[in-house]
């Protein structure tokens, strides 16, 4: 069925659709993964954005119920080259097409995703429409000026969870699949808020020996001091850190009071409770091979990244330092305060997909609940 790709700036690209049918408004952004695109369509922090993948076949080995990063698919839309209708792998079970529908998903394949993605390159990444029912560019090109974007907008309470949970599953091991702590006694108690968590940060967390309990966006610092947490968690999730202003209080309130580890939006919030202040990035970083220097070890780490915003690095007060930097632009990719026991790191450690130079995280972040016990 055909399907049109329309910009709010006037661009329109012409293809076909696969997985779910209809219409649909998003920011249309870009990753640059090779592989993981089942990772990367259940990761939260896509929530409002029209994702399109730089390489240009995928689907080529399926989708696996093991591989799901979230509960379900957040992301506006897929866009892609070429999607593969016959997947080859021992672990897939259903085709990238089946999938999406199942899940109600628009796909668009069969544009120039080259000229697209160079394009929001040159421009900044901006609004979309999507649909497989108005054929008029000039209607859909409407739509996309009137539709909202991403600035301002509360989009962690589409994405969180709306009970409390404990997560007891581990790293995934070929052969043998999630090994189950929920019977082990695990060392460290981590309270986790869920602002769009990855399940794979949770994996993490449980395989260096902590007893996770995931938390809504909105729980009260109080609420979670009352759990007698060893250490804090703060997730990744998407859009604006700035109108999130219920969980930059409550990180403020536990701030000396327990170790905290932040990741992506994470990071922000923490940065923004301490004093900092976020901006939106032209057309952001999303991919799995960012580089990126920790000043610390005076190492580079290839990294997977997945944000529209960043920190400014001229906003931070004195006591918190910049531990990592972005190689390709310099902006922050990582912090730490001077007299809190707090850091966090604008990248993903725990990967899923994309390189584990950065797992040392989870290390420093035990290592820092060991010292405060």
């Amino acid at each position: 069925m055909k399907a049109i790709l329309a910009l709010a700036d006037g661009k329109v690209f012409e293809g076909k659709s696969f997985g779910a049918t209809g219409e649909v408004t998003g920011e249309v952004v870009f990753n640059t993964s090779m592989t993981g695109y089942q990772e990367i369509l259940t990761d939260p922090s896509y929530c409002g954005e029209i994702v399109t993948m730089t390489y240009p076949q995928i689907g080529n080995y399926g989708i696996n119920a093991e591989d799901v990063e979230s509960r379900q698919p957040f992301l506006s839309a897929f866009v892609v080259k070429e999607a593969c209708s016959f997947p080859s792998n021992f672990r897939s079970e259903m085709s990238l097409d089946a999938y999406l529908k199942e899940h109600n998903v628009i796909g668009l394949e069969g544009i120039d995703t080259r000229a697209l993605v160079r394009h929001i390159r040159t421009v900044g990444a901006q609004v979309g429409v999507i649909s497989t029912s108005d054929s008029d560019p000039q209607s859909l090109i409407a739509k996309a000026q009137q539709a909202p974007g991403l600035v301002g907008r509360d989009l962690v309470k589409e994405v969180s969870c709306t009970e409390p949970y404990q997560w007891s599953q581990g790293v995934w091991e070929l052969g043998n699949g999630y090994p189950d702590e929920s019977e082990t006694a695990l060392p460290y108690r981590v309270v986790a808020y869920d602002f769009g968590i990855k399940y794979n940060i949770l994996r993490n967390l449980v395989s260096h020996g902590c007893e996770v309990h995931v938390v809504p966006a909105h729980t009260t610092a109080e609420e979670v001091l009352k759990m007698n947490p060893d250490g804090v968690f703060l997730s990744n999730g998407p859009g604006d850190p700035e109108p999130i202003s219920y969980a930059q209080e409550n990180i403020r309130k536990l701030l000396g009071k327990v170790p905290i580890f932040g990741i992506c939006l994470g990071h922000q919030l923490l940065s923004i409770a301490l004093g900092g202040q976020t901006y939106k990035l032209k057309f952001g970083h999303r991919g799995g091979n960012q580089p990126v220097l920790d000043h610390q070890r005076q190492q580079v780490e290839i990294t997977s990244q997945n944000h529209g915003f960043a920190v400014a690095t001229e906003s931070l007060p004195g006591e918190v330092r910049v531990t990592h930097i972005n190689l390709n632009d310099n902006t922050v990719e990582g912090i730490q305060h001077d007299g809190y026991e707090a850091f966090s790191v604008q990248y993903h450690p725990e990967a899923s997909p994309g390189p584990h130079d950065a797992n040392y995280l989870f290390d420093r972040f035990v290592e820092m609940m060991a010292k405060h016990k």
